[in-house]
């Protein structure tokens, strides 16, 4: 069974146009793209350990700077990601609503 089966007479199946899909598609996506380049850049920061033989924290295994990486990897996540998704989905509702 589809979702929109049971909406009725009165559903469309569709989203509304107001702010609300993007507001709630950039914070999923604001998190997701944080953590996400977050810890791609720690693994850069191994890597960047161990080409300047920067030996690792022996306890733990983090990489030296791996909080500085980190950081600047998130921010950069918290920007990338809900940009490059919420420009997609006006792209494509664009798209819809000129092929009507």
């Amino acid at each position: 069974m589809r979702d929109t089966d049971n909406l009725g007479s009165t559903g469309s199946g569709e989203t509304s146009e107001g702010v609300w899909p993007y507001l709630g598609v950039g914070c999923l996506t604001a998190v997701s793209g944080m953590m996400a380049f977050g810890v791609i850049a720690v693994l850069l920061a191994k890597g960047v350990g161990w080409a300047g033989n920067c030996a690792a924290d022996v306890q733990t295994g983090a990489p030296c700077n791996w909080l500085t990486f980190w950081l600047r990897g998130a921010v950069v996540g918290l920007i990338v990601v809900p940009t490059f998704v919420i420009w997609r989905m006006r792209k494509a509702r664009t798209a819809h609503k000129n092929s009507e």
